[in-house]
């Protein structure tokens, strides 16, 4: 992991926490597992694996939607590509 990234991984933490107060989260970067790929060049390849209470009575789509307005900002640059897993409390980390 890059300081780079590992400022990406910060302000996506922070950006997750503050809208959907998770009770688990965990990000990982997998952009090396990317290299080369041409659209990695602009940006990072992320795992999200979170657990929040806001996701009860969401559809999956619902749940991505809502992670991927929370990160709008880092998704037009820093971040290229999300891997995501949403859960609620009852469904665990």
């Amino acid at each position: 992991m890059t300081p780079a990234s590992a400022a990406v991984m910060q302000r996506m933490r922070a950006a997750l926490e503050q809208a959907l107060a998770p009770t688990h989260l965990e990000i990982l970067d997998d952009s090396a597992r990317h290299a080369g790929h041409p659209g990695a060049a602009g940006g990072g390849h992320y795992r999200v694996s979170l657990v929040a209470a806001g996701f009860r009575g969401c559809s999956a789509l619902e749940r991505h939607r809502l992670v991927y307005a929370a990160l709008a900002p880092l998704l037009s640059g820093a971040v290229h590509a999300l891997n995501i897993r949403a859960r609620t409390p009852e469904e665990g980390p």
